[in-house]
């Protein structure tokens, strides 16, 4: 998988920090937590929205593990796909 990474960040032209393994922990962490405390079809759009917003920063690698801290934080707030003021 690192290899597939490195390749990606290649192709897109991102730093290669973008592809390190502590990145890769970083989406694996927050879309596992996303997909069982939410849905999993919202997980791989969850890393792509933290990634939209994290690339609107000059530091998006800080920015984009903020925001994973806050969507996982956010995550463990559902049950069962259920936002907590519906539950």
């Amino acid at each position: 998988m690192s290899d597939w990474m490195s390749a990606v960040a290649d192709e897109l032209g991102l730093d290669t920090a973008a592809a390190s393994d502590a990145t890769m922990q970083l989406v694996l962490d927050v879309t596992a937590q996303v997909a069982h405390g939410v849905t999993r079809p919202a997980a791989p759009v969850t890393a792509f929205l933290i990634g939209l917003a994290a690339g609107r920063n000059p530091d998006s690698l800080a920015a984009a593990d903020r925001y994973a801290s806050k969507v996982a934080a956010l995550a463990k707030t559902w049950s069962d796909g259920t936002p907590p003021d519906q539950a």
